[in-house]
């Protein structure tokens, strides 16, 4: 039996965010690199808000990822450019950002005032007029999802595709610990809209190229174990793209590899970037270990078990043995916590 809202706390907020952008022109904005979560929540709240007569626009920095584009064909995105270039007074909605420094420098600069923000992330502190967040949330698709049936609103079956994507996503396809009953009832809910599981299984885990398979055998060869095996740290260097003819898009999951290794807490992806900076992505399965406060050591954030960071060549010197040693230092402390007895 289906609870009455599933999220109450934000039902009524929620509510008065709409009824504020009424006859307003809304840019719905998402993190640069998007993913399914972003992607999906930015189509789906479009359509949504479309329906009831308000115009939108989704605006990202970097392009729709190619497994991505099924949920977009209906849905025109924009991009820094041609933003910059459009003196439209757009009312601001950010979707699946922790900070506004997520959407890119320029776009951020753009859009310095936003009206809302709907996101899960830990380390988001409420940047808008308007936040809501939920951090027990695996995805914002989830929190978009409940809401949007908490209000009674139209959900047609392209922005239920797009809400079943961005929870499939997020979620691992339902493994990770986020996931919940309420991600069950919501998934179950946007199948009976006219999502299909087959075709968001299908398009995001069966149509991998043979130069992301390339890169994916370059990434496992670079796998290094630290902290007696408990850390495992692969890199792509500077120019793998170009090599491999790929892009950045196709670094998706890869760090699940080293996090699924038999003893592994922690797994690691770092990208070289032109010049020497660092990208970094952090997954581990427990949440115990706060990923996103050892990203915030090195400028980035996330979530409990995942999280990121981008450091310029100017801090990047040493970077992997100093992170090596943030995840030493915090291991260290959750171990503490744990064996900790009351007469200890």
């Amino acid at each position: 039996m289906m609870q009455e809202f599933f999220y109450p706390e934000f039902k009524d907020t929620f509510g008065r965010l709409l009824k504020s952008l009424e006859g307003k022109r809304v840019a719905i904005v998402g993190h640069a690199r998007p993913d399914g979560d972003c992607i999906g929540s930015q189509v789906a709240l479009a359509r949504v808000l479309r329906a009831t007569g308000i115009q939108t626009t989704c605006v990202n920095a970097d392009p729709v990822p190619r497994r991505l584009q099924f949920l977009t064909h209906e849905e025109r995105f924009l991009n820094a450019e041609d933003v910059l270039n459009r003196p439209v007074p757009w009312s601001v909605i950010f979707v699946d950002c922790a900070d506004q420094a997520r959407v890119g420098d320029r776009l951020k600069a753009r859009f310095s005032v936003a009206e809302g923000c709907v996101d899960h992330h830990i380390s988001n502190q409420g940047f808008a007029s308007v936040n809501i967040i939920d951090t027990k949330s695996a995805a914002t698709c989830e929190i978009l999802a409940g809401l949007f049936f908490d209000l009674g609103l139209e959900v047609d079956a392209i922005a239920a595709q797009a809400l079943f994507t961005g929870i499939l996503t997020d979620t691992g396809q339902f493994r990770f610990n986020s996931t919940t009953r309420r991600c069950f009832l919501l998934a179950g809910e946007l199948v009976a809209r006219g999502a299909s599981p087959a075709r968001s299984g299908y398009e995001l885990f069966s149509r991998e190229s043979l130069g992301k398979m390339n890169l994916l055998k370059r990434y496992l060869n670079s796998l290094e174990m630290f902290c007696s095996n408990r850390v495992c740290v692969g890199v792509l260097p500077e120019g793998i793209f170009e090599e491999t003819g790929t892009s950045a898009e196709d670094t998706e999951g890869l760090v699940d590899y080293a996090r699924c290794i038999d003893g592994v807490e922690v797994g690691v992806l770092v990208e070289e970037r032109p010049g020497g900076g660092k990208k970094a992505s952090l997954r581990c399965n427990d949440p115990s270990y706060r990923l996103d406060l050892v990203a915030a050591q090195f400028s980035g954030g996330g979530h409990a078990c995942a999280a990121g960071l981008n450091l310029p060549p100017q801090y990047a010197d040493r970077f992997i043995e100093r992170l090596v040693e943030a995840l030493s230092l915090r291991i260290a402390e959750v171990d503490k916590t744990k064996y900790l007895t009351p007469n200890s």
